[in-house]
């Protein structure tokens, strides 16, 4: 059996819209597993390729658009009212790649946050969230994984990624989500392109 066909997914946690297309692909679980498709999500930090401040306000279209397409998609969530600091959370996220940990953090860290209402600048609820996992916070937050999350951020910037969520298809990014059907067809014909289906 051919590997998994490995398809990038750039993401913040501070985005509302990353959690809403984490739920979308959750539901597309068979269907990705028939495509023979495996997500790569990537963490990276949006504040660095957007120039938005941590701390400012989500308000006016950005704001709408969110709710909008939380609302067209079927995922409820509860919408912060800034843009919050998601360096400690990604960079935990970044040191788990690849391991046992990986899903359960996001697992953990989206929940909290769009259906619990909890902040990611909240570092008490950070420790304990880490410490539930048996994370330790101070290596992966540390300025070496800060160091790595900004690395992989610039990498990101490389490959023309200006928003988040972001797919990556043999290098061209694909930017949203939208609704499984759509995601279907388009992931569908990607694999088809690389022999994946027929």
């Amino acid at each position: 059996m051919a590997d998994p066909l490995a398809i990038p997914v750039y993401y913040d946690f501070a985005s509302s819209l990353c959690y809403v297309a984490h739920r979308v692909m959750q539901r597309m679980g068979d269907e990705l597993d028939a495509l023979g498709i495996s997500l790569v999500w990537t963490p990276i930090d949006l504040v660095r390729i957007t120039g938005w401040r941590r701390s400012d306000p989500i308000d006016g279209p950005r704001r709408e658009n969110a709710l909008r397409a939380s609302r067209e998609l079927g995922v409820p969530l509860r919408m912060p009212e800034q843009w919050m600091d998601s360096r400690r959370a990604q960079a935990v996220a970044l040191s788990l790649r690849g391991g046992p940990n990986e899903a359960a953090w996001r697992e953990r860290v989206w929940p909290a946050v769009y259906d619990d209402g909890r902040s990611l600048d909240d570092a008490k609820w950070l420790d304990a969230l880490a410490a539930e996992l048996g994370i330790d916070l101070a290596a992966a937050t540390g300025a070496r994984g800060l160091d790595a999350l900004a690395t992989e951020t610039a990498l990101a910037a490389e490959v023309e990624v200006s928003g988040v969520p972001t797919f990556l298809l043999d290098g061209w990014p694909i930017g949203g989500i939208q609704e499984e059907r759509t995601m279907l067809s388009l992931l569908g014909r990607y694999a088809a392109r690389r022999g994946r289906v027929h």
